[in-house]
């Protein structure tokens, strides 16, 4: 069996992003016994300038994207079928009435996502990541609240006070925005964007096949 690195550029504001992820692992348990992957999470910010009392998700759409409500609707409808065969949930997950959906600025969370990545590896980095997205799609939490990114880091099982101490390491944030201008020079405008073996680059949310073939012929020329 063949084990090939997989990093992914991708934001947790991004729904497409977790459609992705859900289609490679499919396509990786297509693979099982064949191809295994160590998986990465790389940084990529949608909204680099988003305010801290960030921005209700459709006004920000609209704003952005000029999408008339019509539009919008037709869009999340769309998202919400992929979501589904990819097996992961963009819905509301918590009790009561859900809140508005929103925007935040992700810098924080992509320095303790670094963080989780040099200090525990990709398996951990993985569950914080998969958590974040939980946070934020299923249960609306304020994920550009630094106290609440420690409040999930503890969740998922890391030091609090480690944690704490991350999103205050002016080195780690300079290595973070690092890594998002290489993704620049890449070419990787948009995302989710897989690079597999450092060099191959699967651009976009894909379907299961499409990853189990790439992955396939990555394995084949390395």
């Amino acid at each position: 069996m063949k084990t090939l690195t997989i990093d992914i550029w991708s934001d947790v504001m991004c729904p497409w992003c977790l459609v992705g992820w859900g289609n490679l692992r499919q396509a990786l348990d297509t693979l099982e016994g064949e191809i295994a992957a160590e998986v990465r999470w790389r940084p990529f910010e949608l909204n680099r300038d988003m305010q801290p009392e960030g921005e209700e998700q459709q006004a920000h759409l609209r704003r952005k994207y000029g999408r008339s409500e019509a539009e919008g609707q037709a869009v999340r409808e769309r998202m919400r079928a992929m979501a589904d065969e990819a097996g992961v949930s963009l819905d509301w997950n918590g009790e009561g009435e859900a809140p508005p959906a929103m925007m935040w600025n992700t810098f924080a969370a992509h320095r303790l996502l670094g963080w989780a990545l040099e200090g525990a590896g990709p398996e951990r980095q993985t569950a914080l990541k998969l958590a974040l997205f939980r946070a934020h799609f299923n249960h609306r939490r304020r994920i550009g609240d630094e106290a609440v990114l420690l409040d999930i880091a503890e969740e998922t099982g890391f030091d609090r006070a480690a944690a704490r101490a991350a999103l205050d390491d002016a080195a780690l944030a300079a290595r973070v925005r690092a890594e998002e201008e290489r993704a620049l020079d890449l070419n990787i405008t948009g995302v989710p964007a897989m690079v597999v073996e450092g060099k191959f680059l699967i651009p976009g949310a894909q379907p299961a096949a499409t990853y189990s073939e790439a992955l396939r012929r990555v394995a084949a020329k390395t």
